[in-house]
C-alpha cells in the first residue's frame, strides 16, 4: 500500500531461514510502487480488492512453477501487510500453511469509521471514506479481515505480532482477530510486545530475539524447526 516499494535487500535474520533450504520471495502486488503510478492506483480505494488478489496470484504461481507447496508455504506481512495477510486468509486459507502477521490492520472497518483517532482522517486518501460513504462502507466491509471470518473454514496456522505502545495499529485489532480466529477453530496465536511500538522493539538485540520468535513458528511450520 501507500506507493510503498519493496527494494531487494540482504537480511542477516534471514540467513537461518535460508540455510535450512526455505525459499524467500517477495510478492510486488498493486498498491506498491514497484510499476509506477497506476500500479498504486490499481491497489487502493476502491479497487483495494487488486492488492489481495495480486498476492494469491503470486503465491500460485510459486506452487505452479514448483518452488514450493501449500502445505510448506508462510506469508508474511506488517501493517498494512497485515491487512493483505487477513484477507488473503480469507480468500484462499487453502493455499497457506501459515500467516505471520506484524502489527497487522485487520480491524481496519472500525479504526477507519473514527475520525478522533490520529491517522484515521489522513487515511481516507488510501480507503476511502466509510464514514460518510455508504459505498466505501461495504466495499471495505467486503475485505476487512476481521468482519470475514467465516465458520468452517481450515485456516492455516496463524501468528499475529503486537506492540503495546502501537498508535499507527492499536493492539486491540489484532486482539479481535485472533479471538475471533479461535472462536471457529483456528489456530491463532497472539504475541504482544509490552514496551514496543509500530516499529517493533527498539535495540538491535531485542530485535533479533523479536526476530527469533518469529522465524522459530515460521521454521515448525514448514517442517524445517530441526534442520
Amino acid at each position: 500500500s501507500y506507493e510503498h516499494s519493496i527494494e531487494p535487500r540482504f537480511s542477516v535474520a534471514r540467513l537461518s531461514e535460508l540455510d535450512r533450504g526455505v525459499i524467500f520471495a517477495v510478492a510486488h502486488v498493486r498498491g506498491g510502487g514497484e510499476m509506477g503510478r497506476q500500479w498504486y492506483e490499481d491497489g487502493k480505494l476502491t479497487r483495494k480488492r487488486n492488492t489481495f488478489t495480486d498476492f494469491v496470484d503470486a503465491a500460485r504461481h510459486l506452487v505452479e512453477a514448483g518452488y514450493t507447496s501449500p502445505d510448506r508455504m508462510v506469508a508474511e506481512g506488517g501493517s498494512a501487510g497485515g491487512l493483505l495477510m487477513g484477507a488473503i486468509a480469507n480468500l484462499a486459507p487453502e493455499l497457506f500453511a501459515g500467516v505471520l502477521a506484524e502489527v497487522p490492520f485487520v480491524d481496519a472497518l472500525t479504526t477507519i469509521l473514527d475520525p478522533s483517532l490520529p491517522l484515521t482522517v489522513i487515511e481516507w486518501d488510501e480507503w476511502g471514506n466509510p464514514l460518510h460513504d455508504a459505498d466505501v462502507y461495504a466495499y471495505m466491509k467486503s475485505y476487512t479481515p476481521y468482519e470475514n471470518v467465516r465458520e468452517g473454514v481450515a485456516y492455516p496456522r496463524i501468528l499475529a505480532v503486537t506492540s503495546l505502545n502501537d498508535t499507527r495499529v492499536m493492539y486491540v485489532e489484532p486482539a479481535k482477530w485472533v479471538a475471533r480466529l479461535r472462536e471457529v477453530g483456528a489456530d491463532a496465536l497472539l504475541k504482544c510486545e509490552m514496551v514496543a511500538g509500530h516499529g517493533g522493539v527498539s535495540g538491535r538485540y531485542n530485535a533479533w530475539r523479536e526476530r527469533a520468535f518469529e522465524l522459530a513458528w515460521l521454521l515448525d511450520v514448514v517442517g524445517a524447526a530441526d534442520a
